[in-house]
């Protein structure tokens, strides 16, 4: 028996539109913008961490953290972007995060294919897919190690350029400019991607502290709208109810400066009230041993909800997100998206497929206040509830932050090695 829903899921809603399949080539209607979907006041629901998830499945390396994968492995990207795509995601970011070629080619990195390639490789994974859902494509690009080796603003620019040329090229829907640490960093990438004429999205990995210089919030934000960003927000470093508290700030400077704007949110899938301004980086268990500060989906509901009722619309994850993850947002926000995402046809609502459970006692967990009220154990008896983060406090200029085309030298490490000992 099939539990029923009073949401129609995404494949209804194209069969309804469609009707009875004939000789005749339908055309599919086109699709609305990510500017025009957000003034209308819809749901814009993201897609989930790519590196994260995809280091686990074994086609990134943690350390460069760097999309090679996109050429490399094509199928493993595609099938993610197709997961995302099934739990309700609108938005195909490119898999282009740290595609720059000085990322690229850092401390030692090597590389089978060129920037390009995998920037070209990553657009058209990601065009494919949404082109099989109401989903839209994003050229993304991030923080780059020639910022924090203090090269000039001609040069970092100059390194967006390359990048978006591609994005250009393969006429992605809008660019996104994420992860970013310094917002003058973001300000640079925002006017570079300007260029384009497309709809600009400009997201921080910063807290309520402000970024690695204290610019508070408020003021990041101003600075992006000013700089041509249409929607603002943050991503990434922090938790999703420190994130929806930092986009809260934002929003309010922006108003304050009588600017406009829409917001953004994609936090991480993980629990991190001991943080720090430098954010999970700088927590003892980044990045291998993360995995008990998972949010369930239940947590992931709630994040939707509070997100959504701070007049954020574009909602989405980052590192730690998994399909589950967006599912569960997909279907928090249901009732204001009008349907369910197709995934849902393997998910009772707050667990009602456990109605058809065979263990009785499992059957009686079918319902939300269960869920809802649920404070969930860890099993690990020893451990402590909060870590305490390293907190070196370096930022670009500092000479352990300049980056260098060369593998990172055995003495280089040594040096690290007495600072992490000594406790900094």
């Amino acid at each position: 028996m099939r539990v029923q829903s009073p949401f129609r899921t995404q494949k209804d809603s194209v069969a309804e539109k469609s009707g009875p399949v004939t000789a005749a080539i339908i055309m599919a209607p086109a699709k609305k913008n990510i500017l025009e979907r957000l003034d209308a006041g819809e749901v814009v629901i993201g897609d989930g961490g790519f590196v994260f998830a995809l280091e686990k499945r074994g086609y990134v390396k943690a350390g460069p953290w760097t999309p090679e994968a996109a050429a490399e492995h094509p199928e493993a990207v595609r099938q993610l972007h197709r997961e995302f795509l099934r739990a309700g995601s609108n938005v195909m970011q490119t898999f282009t995060f740290y595609a720059s070629d000085d990322k690229l080619e850092n401390r030692g990195n090597t590389q089978r294919f060129t920037g390009q390639q995998i920037n070209e490789a990553a657009c058209d994974l990601a065009r494919e897919v949404a082109n099989e859902g109401d989903a839209l494509v994003a050229g993304g690009v991030s923080q780059t190690p020639s910022y924090l080796s203090c090269k000039s603003e001609d040069d970092v620019k100059a390194i967006f350029k390359k990048q978006i040329d591609v994005f250009v090229q393969k006429n992605v829907d809008f660019l996104i400019a994420e992860y970013f640490e310094h917002v003058e960093e973001a300000e640079w990438a925002v006017q570079v991607l300007k260029t384009t004429g497309k709809p600009v999205a400009a997201s921080l990995c910063i807290g309520p502290e402000g970024d690695l210089n204290g610019v508070s919030p408020g003021d990041c934000a101003v600075r992006l709208v000013k700089a041509g960003a249409q929607i603002v927000g943050i991503n990434c470093h922090f938790d999703p109810e420190t994130c929806v508290k930092t986009v809260k700030m934002m929003k309010e400077g922006v108003e304050k400066a009588g600017l406009k704007a829409h917001y953004m949110t994609q936090p991480l899938a993980y629990h991190t009230p001991d943080c720090n301004r430098q954010g999970f980086i700088d927590l003892p268990e980044f990045p291998f041993s993360l995995e008990p500060r998972i949010l369930s989906r239940w947590d992931m509901q709630k994040y939707a909800r509070e997100a959504y009722n701070a007049g954020i619309r574009f909602i989405g994850g980052c590192c730690g997100f998994e399909p589950y993850h967006i599912r569960a947002l997909a279907e928090e926000l249901a009732s204001e998206r009008g349907f369910l995402p197709a995934g849902s046809e393997k998910h009772g609502t707050w667990g009602s497929g456990l109605e058809m459970h065979t263990k009785p006692w499992v059957r009686a967990r079918a319902r939300r206040d269960y869920w809802e009220k649920l404070n969930p154990a860890s099993g690990r008896p020893y451990c402590p509830s909060m870590s305490i983060p390293d907190g070196w406090g370096v930022t670009k200029g500092h000479a352990d932050l300049m980056q260098q085309k060369e593998a990172t030298s055995k003495d280089q490490l040594k040096v690290l090695f007495e600072k992490a000992s000594q406790g900094q």
